[in-house]
């Protein structure tokens, strides 16, 4: 059981973060490898819109996209990780998914699947400052594509509302129980297969 998980905040061990490792905690408890990518740290240059992808799948821009489309072909499991900024996922993370237009491509342009005989499922980890009854709609929305993109089946969510300063989720024991709780679900998945 391999989980990548992609860290969008450009705070170091903020909220979102601090979570993540809570639920990757749980998946190596059970058996399973982590690899953490803090996308902050990667020299990512936008989708130029180009097209050069959809004749062969792959993306004409070199870059530290390169390793990163490798990393997601062999996870098991991925989690994207984003605090909520203006209603939507962080820009580390949306560079991220407009990347994955190489990877739509090679699965419906060039009808290539990536083991398509394989379950693999994607989640989304998500903090927010505010509690705005709207506030994760976009980022879940857009998460939704960026995972059917990569050929990644959305699995679920986690959804973490009012924490703004650097690890204030550690004041709410309930918020880490769901983050434990979830890496569990995410286990049984793989396990059961489902």
């Amino acid at each position: 059981m391999k989980m990548l998980v992609l860290l969008g905040s450009p705070r170091k061990n903020g909220n979102s973060e601090t979570i993540a490792k809570t639920v990757a905690s749980v998946f190596e408890e059970n058996g399973g490898s982590v690899e953490y990518v803090r996308l902050n740290d990667l020299s990512l240059r936008p989708c130029q819109g180009c097209g050069g992808c959809d004749k062969s799948g792959m993306c004409v821009v070199k870059d530290d996209m390169i390793g990163l489309y490798e990393l997601v072909d062999v996870a098991d499991s991925i989690l994207l990780v984003s605090p909520v900024y203006f209603y939507g996922l962080s820009a580390q993370c949306k560079i991220f998914g407009d990347r994955m237009q190489a990877r739509w491509a090679r699965k419906y342009l060039l009808k290539e699947r990536c083991r398509e005989d394989e379950m693999r499922k994607g989640y989304l980890l998500s903090t927010a400052a505010t509690r705005g009854a709207k506030i994760f709609d976009c980022s879940v929305l857009t998460s939704r594509y960026i995972f059917d993109a990569m050929d990644v089946e959305y699995g679920g969510d986690l959804l973490i509302k009012g924490v703004d300063k650097r690890k204030a989720v550690l004041d709410h024991p309930e918020e880490i129980k769901k983050a434990a709780d979830f890496g569990r679900e995410i286990v049984s998945a793989i396990r059961d297969g489902r």
